[in-house]
């Protein structure tokens, strides 16, 4: 193990520790606040049954932490990502504390609003927590030193997606290093140029201004990278990516007009579903979706008596369409009408942001996503998930198929009612539109997780509640 693994490796220990810490000391002033403000509905209990509840919350949280990577000092998140991965690890210890409690621990009696206002506060406290050590930089989990190497064309695309300050929140990108068979006419303009040769003296540079990672983004490698000189800088702890990689990580896609059949071999992802992944995953989103009808058959049924009233004339409140689902395989997508009945009369179109044949009911319907409850049926037949990436049109399928590489790998999972495109990319018009959104789908393809699932969710409620739907 490198000496930089285990400087890291005791930064995550320290990180796990402080934050153990910060939720003890927050579960007595939860209980010194619950008493106050409720007086004897607070129960005193014994300080070793206090103690090992306080505890036991503290390494459920800790653990939940660590399963979603809050640990990594590498982790590349944004803050308000950080903010989801801590709500998800206490939402996740308060469900377990809370089963514990009622099932095993039935003789402690304590007040009803301890644990909530316990969970409540340890979110609050752990989110400001990071917010300074992720500001100053303390325990390295602040930005990290990075420079590329290549200038041209292929470099470029760094500095056209990522030219927000938002963009670059997890790490310092100190320059980048032209090297021979770059194109420099396709290649950084405005970026910060650094001439220095990759030989021997570039582990003295690394050395110097304390690089983290070195990014691969040179448009020729054969004959002009060093292997054995990055091979050094990666047994000396110093992170060595390629182009590729390094845009998954830091913008949630995958950057199709780059990608090569040897890196979709041999990169890490795309896995196939396994047998307890395909057991689960119906009677999930089965009971998903029974909790979403039971909670929203009054704003359908209402939304029905909407578009039936703007349009007496027409009976058709529901409206269904062919898509493309798993596999390839076709089956009809059942949403409320939100258009005029002639919309296609001249054919299939693609659906516009401000699109004109879209009924005012339809406007609002769309905005907060109502259009899409009919699918539930969908979810039901098994045919669509909750998540996935939105099904297509068969007649825009076989158009895309031609004209974009890799777009048929989109139908390797099943379409979803919510997708990681859509939370990041507006409605698509174009070829070149589903050409982003498909940079986007990939990514989900190959990260497909039930912890992405889960913050894909939580984006997707933030996204309806807000009405910002895309």
């Amino acid at each position: 193990m490198s000496f930089g693994n285990r400087k890291e490796i005791r930064r995550s220990n320290i990180l796990m520790l402080l934050e153990a810490i910060i939720i003890c000391y927050v579960g007595y002033l939860a209980s010194v606040l619950v008493k106050y403000f409720f007086g004897a509905s607070f129960v005193i209990i014994p300080f070793t049954d206090f103690a090992s509840q306080v505890g036991l919350f503290a390494t459920l949280v800790v653990l939940a932490a660590l399963s979603v990577g809050l640990y990594e000092t590498k982790l590349r998140e944004t803050f308000r990502g950080i903010i989801r991965r801590i709500f998800v690890s206490v939402a996740i210890s308060y469900f377990i504390i809370e089963v514990i409690t009622n099932t095993f621990l039935t003789n402690i009696e304590i007040s009803q609003y301890y644990l909530p206002a316990y969970a409540g506060m340890t979110i609050l406290a752990l989110v400001v927590f990071r917010y300074f050590i992720n500001r100053l930089g303390i325990l390295g989990l602040g930005q990290s030193k990075i420079i590329v190497i290549g200038a041209g064309e292929r470099a470029s695309i760094i500095e056209k997606r990522m030219r927000r300050e938002v963009d670059r929140f997890g790490f310092e990108l100190l320059g980048f290093i032209p090297i021979p068979g770059d194109n420099r006419e396709e290649g950084i303009q405005n970026e910060k140029l650094i001439h220095v040769k990759i030989d021997e003296n570039f582990r003295n540079f690394i050395a110097d201004n304390d690089i983290d990672e070195v990014v691969i983004a040179c448009d020729q490698r054969r004959g002009t990278l060093p292997v054995e000189i990055l091979f050094d800088c990666r047994l000396r702890g110093v992170e060595v990516t390629d182009l590729l990689d390094f845009m998954e990580r830091e913008t949630g896609q995958i950057v199709v007009n780059l990608m090569y059949p040897s890196w979709v071999i041999y990169s890490n992802g795309f896995n196939s579903q396994n047998y307890l992944r395909d057991a689960l995953d119906y009677f999930i989103n089965l009971l998903l979706a029974t909790l979403v009808l039971f909670f929203s058959w009054p704003f359908m049924l209402l939304t029905a008596v909407m578009i039936y009233f703007e349009d007496v004339k027409s009976a058709s409140v529901f409206y269904k369409q062919e898509r493309v689902g798993l596999n390839g395989r076709l089956f009809n997508i059942f949403k409320f009408r939100s258009m005029h009945t002639d919309a296609e009369k001249d054919g299939a179109k693609w659906a516009t942001t401000n699109d004109i044949r879209v009924t005012k009911v339809g406007q609002f319907i769309r905005k907060y996503r109502i259009d899409e409850l009919p699918q539930l049926l969908n979810v039901f037949r098994g045919e669509m998930s909750f998540i996935g990436p939105r099904p297509e049109r068969p007649q825009f399928v076989e158009q895309l198929i031609k004209e974009i590489p890799y777009y048929n790998q989109r139908h390797n999972v099943k379409p979803g009612l919510a997708g990681w495109a859509q939370l990041n990319y507006p409605y698509g018009a174009s070829v070149e539109d589903s050409m982003e959104k498909l940079k986007f789908d990939l990514y989900y393809v190959k990260h497909q997780s039930l912890m992405l699932d889960i913050l894909i969710l939580i984006r997707t409620v933030e996204v309806v509640i807000f009405g910002k739907g895309r």
